[in-house]
């Protein structure tokens, strides 16, 4: 009986950090009125991206603020490669207008180099 115990809990275990791993990538999901915003903490040497398809033609305004430096990016993949719209090197907040030209799964990414937690709060609005 406690070897089955311990194999329920180390598969729980296991289980919290599969979930644990992944939440560094969030879905974007809009709101009714087109918005998109999300608070977070990025752990130190760690990353969290916000991810989803956009079509041609389409425009979405983003702002972000990190209470520390911060490299952060607007990718999307073709192949292995990697397109960077925007990039931009250890800053603390950032904004501008991301006008789509291919339709592709978009991710903005925030990587905190820093020794320290980064609290960073983002707004995506289309």
């Amino acid at each position: 009986m406690k070897q089955f115990r311990a194999c329920g809990v180390l598969a729980m275990l296991a289980l919290s950090g599969v979930a644990l791993a992944s939440s560094h990538i969030v879905d974007i999901a809009w709101s009714s009125d087109g918005r998109f915003a999300h608070n977070t903490q990025i752990a130190a040497g760690k990353f969290v991206e916000a991810c989803g398809k956009l079509a041609v033609g389409e425009g979405v305004r983003w702002n972000f603020a990190a209470t520390a430096p911060v490299d952060f990016n607007i990718h999307y993949h073709v192949g292995k490669e990697a397109v960077f719209p925007a990039k931009q090197a250890q800053v603390s907040s950032g904004g501008d207008t991301l006008k789509v030209t291919v339709a592709q799964d978009y991710c903005w990414m925030w990587t905190n180099k820093g020794s320290a937690p980064v609290s960073l709060t983002v707004d995506l609005a289309r």
